[in-house]
């Protein structure tokens, strides 16, 4: 059964952990798994490296799709595709916030300091969903 807009969106707030889609000129379009922020009716936007495979491919392509699922209590899932409204270099509070969505209270100061010592600058791509694809399957 699919997904009203306001359950869609509700679903897509929580944090799930994304799988992202970013076509690639020659080859299937990359999938790889991916921390995302949104809020309902606002735009959804996700932090990168600036110069990883990700960052090179979504300024090409102007767009990409984020699909998250899980599988109980029911089997459920949201995708989401549009174009790419702006993009920007990454802060350490975009860091700071993405951080504590998905990990426990105690280890965002690690995973900061972490990131700060390996990982380097990023970007932050902001989405406009224009498309969706939304359902809650049932029990498995």
């Amino acid at each position: 059964m699919a997904l009203s807009p306001a359950e869609r969106e509700k679903f897509l707030a929580e944090p799930h952990i994304g799988a992202i889609s970013v076509n690639e000129e020659g080859r299937a379009p990359l999938t790889l798994p991916i921390w995302y922020q949104y809020k309902p009716g606002g735009e959804l936007w996700v932090l990168t490296g600036v110069d990883s495979k990700k960052a090179r491919l979504i300024e090409a392509a102007g767009r990409f799709s984020l699909m998250v699922d899980r599988v109980a209590p029911t089997v459920r899932y949201v995708s989401v595709e549009g174009p790419v409204v702006r993009s920007e270099k990454g802060t350490e509070a975009q860091l700071r916030e993405m951080t504590a969505r998905y990990l426990p209270a105690e280890k965002v100061e690690g995973y900061l300091q972490y990131s700060a010592e390996n990982l380097g600058e990023s970007t932050v791509f902001y989405l406009r969903p224009e498309r969706w694809y939304s359902a809650d399957l049932g029990e498995v």
